[in-house]
C-alpha cells in the first residue's frame, strides 16, 4: 500500500519511556510523520534501558529500539527562548502533541489550553498520564509496577499461595499507550468532520481497568471479587493449562462439544458420564478433580503431539512457549509481522522491530526507517518547521474558501 491512513498526519512526541513511545509508535506504522522532541544531550530516558549494557551507554538501549523505529529526533531545550520559538513553529503545523508529564506540568511550561489553541485551534493534544489530569492522585508520580497494584490486576495474577504477582510485561503502559493511539485516530476523524481539534486525557489506571474486562465487570454486576486462579479460566473448565509426558499444555476446552471430543480423544470418555462433570457448572464446581483425571490422561503423550490432535479436532490447545520460541513461529514470518532493519550506530548489525499485527488489505504495515540516534535530525529543524508551518498555512487557506 503505496499510501497509509495517516500519511501527511504529523506528531510532535514529548513523551519518553514506555506508554508515550508505544503510542506514537503505533501512529508512525499507520503512516504518521512523528518527530521526538528530546532534551538535549539526554533523550528519551529509554535510551538507557535494557539488557545489553553496551547499547545502554551508546544511548540506544533495547527498550529503546523497541518503539521508536520510523521517527526522528530532534534536540530541544524548551527553557531556551530560541528552542521554543523553533518548537512552536513546529507545533503550529502539528496535528497531534503526545506528551505524558506528570498532570499540569505542560501548563507549567507555558503550554495550558489557552496557549495551545492560541498557536494550533485544530490541534489535538493528548496526554497521558498514570491517573489522569484531575482528581485527588492526579500528581502522583506512577510507573507501571505501581498502577499494576493499584488496578487489582495482581491480586488477581498468581495463584492463592503466590499472589500478589506482578504480570511479566508493563501491561499498563502498553493498554495506556494503545488507548492513546486509538483516541487520537478518532480525534482526528471529529476534526475532519467539525474542523475543530481536542484534548485527550489518558489514565493509566483507568485504561488499565477498563482492560480487565471480566475481572472487573464480573464483581461489578454480580459483586464476587475475583480471585487469583493461576492458570485455570475462571469461566469455564477444562479451562487452563495440563501437564503432558514433557511439558505443558493449554486446553481450553469452553464449550460442551469441546468437552466432549477432549474426553474421547484423551481416552477418558468415563468422563462424560461422570455426574460432576456432566454440566459447566458442575466441571467449574469440580475443577480439580478433572484437572486430576486429564492430567493423568494427558501424561503418555507430549504436548505437540497432544496440539496437533486436539486442534485438528476443533479443541482449542496449544503448547506454552518461552519468548524466542514464540517469535520463531512459522505464523508471524507468513504475516510479515517482524521486520529486519539496520541499528542506527555505525555497527551495520540487524535489528527485528514488531509490526501492529493488523492487515491493511493484506499488508503489514511495518517501519521503514531505524529508532533514530539523539539528534539525528537536528540539522533538519528549520526544514521540518518550514514544512509543517506551510502544511497549516495551505490547511487554514483551503477551509477558509
Amino acid at each position: 500500500m503505496d499510501v497509509r491512513p495517516l500519511d501527511g498526519i504529523k506528531v510532535l512526541d514529548l513523551t519518553n519511556v514506555l506508554a508515550g513511545p508505544y503510542c506514537s509508535y503505533h501512529l508512525m506504522l499507520l503512516g504518521a510523520e512523528v518527530i521526538k522532541i528530546e532534551r538535549p544531550g539526554q533523550g528519551d530516558l529509554a535510551r538507557n534501558l535494557g539488557p545489553d549494557a553496551d547499547l545502554n551507554r551508546a544511548g540506544i538501549g533495547a527498550s529503546f529500539l523497541a518503539q521508536n523505529a520510523g521517527k526522528k529526533s530532534v534536540e530541544l531545550d524548551l527553557k531556551d527562548p530560541a528552542d521554543r520559538e523553533v518548537f512552536e513553529e513546529m507545533l503550529a503545523g502539528a496535528d497531534v502533541l503526545l506528551e505524558n508529564f506528570r498532570a499540569g506540568v505542560l501548563s507549567r511550561m507555558g503550554y495550558d489550553q489557552e496557549r495551545l489553541d492560541q498557536i494550533n485551534p485544530r490541534l489535538v493534544c493528548c496526554s497521558i498520564s498514570g491517573f489522569g489530569q484531575s482528581g485527588p492522585m492526579s500528581d502522583a508520580p506512577a510507573y507501571d509496577q505501581i498502577i499494576q497494584g493499584l488496578s487489582g490486576m495482581m491480586s488477581v495474577t498468581g495463584t492463592a499461595d503466590t499472589a500478589p504477582l506482578r504480570v511479566g510485561f508493563p501491561v499498563c503502559d502498553t493498554t495506556g499507550g494503545l488507548s492513546a493511539a486509538l483516541a487520537v485516530s478518532a480525534a482526528l476523524l471529529h476534526r475532519e468532520r467539525t474542523g475543530q481539534g481536542s484534548r485527550l486525557d489518558v489514565s493509566m489506571l483507568e485504561t488499565s481497568l477498563s482492560a480487565m474486562g471480566w475481572a472487573v465487570s464480573n464483581y461489578m454486576i454480580s459483586g464476587v471479587p475475583p480471585e487469583p486462579m493461576g492458570d485455570q479460566n475462571a469461566t469455564a473448565a477444562p479451562s487452563g493449562t495440563f501437564r503432558t509426558a514433557d511439558g505443558p499444555l493449554n486446553i481450553a476446552a469452553n464449550q460442551q462439544r469441546q468437552f466432549e471430543t477432549l474426553c474421547r480423544l484423551v481416552g477418558a470418555p468415563e468422563l462424560l458420564t461422570d455426574p460432576r462433570f456432566i454440566e459447566r457448572e458442575g466441571r467449574k464446581a469440580h475443577r480439580e478433580e478433572l484437572n486430576a483425571a486429564l492430567n493423568h490422561a494427558l501424561s503418555g503423550r507430549p504436548a505437540a503431539e497432544w496440539e496437533q490432535l486436539l486442534t485438528a479436532a476443533g479443541v482449542p490447545a496449544a503448547r506454552v512457549l518461552t519468548v524466542p520460541q514464540a517469535l520463531s513461529q512459522p505464523q508471524l514470518r507468513h504475516r510479515g509481522f517482524i521486520a529486519e532493519l539496520r541499528r542506527p550506530d555505525a555497527s551495520g548489525t540487524s535489528l527485528p522491530v514488531l509490526g501492529s499485527g493488523v492487515l491493511f488489505d493484506g499488508e503489514a504495515f511495518l517501519p521503514r526507517t531505524p529508532p533514530p540516534l539523539l539528534g539525528e535530525h537536528n540539522n533538519e529543524r528549520d526544514e521540518l518547521a518550514s514544512r509543517w508551518a506551510a502544511t497549516a498555512n495551505a490547511t487554514k487557506e483551503a477551509t477558509r474558501s
